[in-house]
């Protein structure tokens, strides 16, 4: 019982944190889109955002990576065969690089606290396409852990179906880009 409650608060705060990392990443967009705005509405939207960015990470974001990551840390103690599971080491490489995007947010957050009120120097579409790898890395944790040992058995094709849901995405990204541009 107790490791099927640590479970669902793993999940509960797994999807706060995606949350927090999602509308993260969507201010840094919005922030640069002010580039192009009239200095003073510039200005006011900027701090606004960076007042954003900075909460949203210490009080959603953050808090529930550490309440996820604690959930996660005591169910493989109570449950130590998970670590001779071959899928769930897939897991575990997804959430390294789960972890090097959330350091790539934390340094923006601290970079838009630095900028006091200047531009991103990140172009607009490497914001827009940084916005999908979170969704990139949900949908490969939760593709492993869901699928298991039929991750191993059917990896190329997992692979396959992935590197067509990135094109789609990022494609999807450049279209919406451009038909933005135009208008």
């Amino acid at each position: 019982m107790l490791y099927t409650i640590i479970k669902a608060l793993h999940i509960i705060f797994m999807v706060s944190y995606f949350a927090g990392i999602f509308y993260l990443v969507r201010i840094f967009v919005y922030y640069k889109d002010t580039d192009e705005f009239a200095e003073e509405k510039k200005k006011i939207l900027r701090e606004q955002y960076t007042f954003m960015a900075r909460r949203l990470w210490n009080i959603i974001t953050v808090p529930a990576g550490v309440i996820m990551a604690v959930c996660g840390i005591v169910m493989i103690f109570l449950n130590t065969g998970l670590m001779k599971m071959p899928w769930f080491h897939v897991k575990l490489t997804f959430l390294i690089g789960l972890a090097v995007y959330h350091y790539w947010c934390w340094k923006k957050v601290l970079k838009l606290k630095e900028l006091n009120g200047n531009t991103i120097e990140t172009p607009n579409i490497k914001l827009r396409q940084a916005n999908e790898i979170a969704t990139f890395l949900l949908f490969l944790v939760v593709f492993t852990v869901i699928l298991k040992s039929s991750v191993i058995e059917y990896w190329w094709q997992l692979i396959a179906g992935f590197f067509v849901l990135v094109f789609l995405i990022m494609m999807t990204v450049k279209l919406v880009n451009k038909n933005k541009k135009n208008k």
